[in-house]
């Protein structure tokens, strides 16, 4: 299974509103950070999708959560 740019784009949404930022610097939380993460790389290699296999564990955890959480 994939996950596309757009879906990526929801996870972190979602990820933002269940663990906004935080203190005076608005640091973004641990699980916003790892998706961010995986989606500026997606951006610089100009990739659309990506197996869901390539991620790495707690990532692919972040996204069957936000996955299992949609109607």
């Amino acid at each position: 299974m994939d996950i596309t740019l757009a879906d990526l784009e929801q996870a972190i949404n979602y990820w933002r509103a269940a663990r906004p930022s935080q203190g005076e610097e608005r640091a973004l939380s641990p699980e916003v950070n790892t998706l961010a993460t995986v989606y500026a790389m997606m951006i610089y290699h100009q990739s659309k999708a990506l197996p869901i296999e390539a991620l790495e564990p707690a990532a692919r955890q972040l996204i069957d959560t936000w996955r299992g959480r949609q109607p």
